[in-house]
């Protein structure tokens, strides 16, 4: 399963896909929701776990043009 993170906060991004990681997940992390869209446009993932305020596009806005 593949999964996309969308986290500006680097220690809550790096914690989260650790743990997926670990626990057999693929997974990519995007540090804004600007970068987040483009992965998840271009990319084909199962769950994208989306932060609410992020840099350059907000988390609501990411889902909604998803």
């Amino acid at each position: 399963m593949r999964l996309l993170i969308v986290e500006d906060d680097a220690t809550i991004a790096d914690f989260i896909s650790t743990g997926l990681v670990e626990a057999g997940f693929a997974v990519d992390v995007a540090a804004d929701g600007a970068r987040g869209l483009d992965l998840a446009v271009s990319g084909s993932y199962d769950v994208a776990i989306v932060d609410i305020m992020l840099p350059y596009k907000d988390g609501w806005d990411v889902v909604a043009e998803l």
